[in-house]
């Protein structure tokens, strides 16, 4: 597949690393000469350097060869215009627009009336929210990701020296008697990442992930100790930017206790006349003694949501250590999870993966539904459909040669029923498998799937 993408930024260079591994053609298009270079180093891409608004150099990058538009640069109207561009000079298929203004939907709307074709307009800052806020109320758990319409629940948790279960195996852990519908799908341990089999150890230390049924959610977490809040009544925000005044309104709407830190006296006025609820404090939310003051201690969540990675580290931090039940530190730059998991922040939400999770579903092979990255891209869960001419299908799972870095963590079958399947299991054409692998066997799996046909 022909792929053009409009901008050079992080966000652009992990999709396009993601699909050049893949097979696919990729050229980009990026204004800035060092950024180029830097492209231009690191990438099997070509790389034009141009205006992305341009009609000349869209076509000069080969717009009217090019299968889909990845449009990404860091101004939401030139992403736009290069997807009118395409639209009018172009039989592009598939378009994908990052708009990161809060009329965002007056955007969609905008596009749907005049007629503008984009299959995707990407929302960072809601993707972002939609990751928090599953979160709150269980402190131990660092992420909550949906499959099968709701129906499949994945959480990461962090396992401490005094859990019951560090040092045992898998066998182990099955003989202790968890809910039958559930599977530890992946272990990070440090840089590495491991898809757990019989014999593999639990540690301290690790950061483990568990899948299961959404009926059988609140049991798998009782047996892995994990304690949910029965209710969310207090939240501290910390930043008064888009994300900020987003959760606030959310957590709002679910009668939950809001304090919204801003240092910027401007910011707070305007926040004020936005949110109903939220107490809007004039002042350093990464202060100790601010927070003592609006006594922290105790607080259901704290949320570290600025621009800043490093404050918001130190600030989801110190708030832990004052006494906050559960903190979210918002990260941008993707080296920093593996060391913000290090240090005990559970938490970590990234705009610009959760940007890469839902382009991706655009561009892979087979009918992928969904798409969840974690850390720095080393493992994935994939949900998609089994194609009647898929080679898995009919077979057991125990006859399917799986990679060994590859994992299925559950089945839903059209009808609705949803497995977490052992051996004996068998995919049929039309389920949805969610799967896990490390990232290098994606591609391999993915084509397992894929009908002999569509090959």
């Amino acid at each position: 597949m022909r792929i053009l993408i409009a901008g050079g930024g992080q966000v652009a260079l992990h999709t396009a690393r993601r699909l050049i591994r893949e097979g696919n053609e990729v050229v980009i298009v990026e204004q800035d000469a060092a950024r180029c270079e830097q492209l231009d180093e690191t990438l099997d891409a070509r790389v034009v350097r141009g205006n992305a608004a341009s009609v000349e150099t869209m076509q000069r990058a080969g717009l009217r060869e090019a299968d889909m538009l990845i449009a990404v640069t860091s101004l939401d109207e030139v992403n736009l215009l290069a997807c009118l561009i395409a639209q009018a000079e172009s039989k592009v298929k598939v378009k994908v627009a990052r708009v990161r203004t809060h009329e965002v939907g007056h955007w969609r709307r905008i596009a749907a009336q005049t007629g503008l074709n984009i299959d995707l307009i990407i929302h960072p800052e809601s993707e972002a929210v939609a990751r928090i806020l599953p979160v709150l109320q269980v402190p131990g758990v660092s992420d909550i990701v949906d499959f099968a319409d709701g129906k499949v629940k994945l959480f990461g948790s962090l396992i401490e020296p005094d859990h019951w279960g560090a040092g045992k195996t898998m066998i182990e852990l099955t003989k202790a008697g968890p809910p039958e519908h559930s599977l530890i799908a992946l272990i990070f341990r440090g840089a590495d990442v491991i898809i757990p089999h019989g014999e593999e150890k639990i540690l301290a230390g690790d950061h483990v992930y568990v899948i299961t049924r959404d009926v059988d959610l609140n049991a798998v977490l009782g047996f892995m100790g994990v304690q949910k809040q029965e209710r969310l009544e207090r939240v501290f925000v910390l930043g008064g930017n888009q994300i900020g005044i987003q959760v606030a309104d959310e957590l709002e709407k679910r009668d939950v206790s809001v304090k919204l830190f801003e240092a910027n006296l401007e910011r707070c006025k305007k926040i004020s006349e936005i949110l109903e609820d939220t107490i809007i404090i004039h002042g350093d939310g990464t202060d100790a003694q601010t927070l003592t003051d609006e006594n922290v201690k105790g607080v259901g969540a704290y949320l570290a949501l600025t621009h800043d990675d490093e404050d918001n580290l130190i600030a989801a931090l110190l708030a832990r250590r004052l006494g906050a039940r559960k903190v979210v530190a918002l990260i941008n730059r993707l080296n920093y999870l593996p060391m913000a998991q290090r240090l005990g922040i559970n938490t970590c939400v990234s705009p610009r993966l959760a940007t890469v999770d839902r382009i991706l579903r655009f561009v892979r092979k087979g009918e992928v539904v969904s798409v969840t990255t974690f850390r720095e891209e080393e493992a994935e869960a994939i949900e998609l459909v089994a194609g009647a001419g898929s080679r898995y299908v009919g077979k057991k799972l125990k006859d399917i040669r799986l990679p060994r870095e590859a994992i299925v963590g559950a089945i839903a079958r059209p009808g609705g029923e949803v497995l977490i399947p052992r051996g004996e299991a068998s995919i049929e054409a039309g389920d949805r498998v969610i799967f896990f692998a490390s990232e290098k066997v994606v591609p391999e799996l993915e084509s397992a799937f894929l009908s002999e046909g569509r090959r």
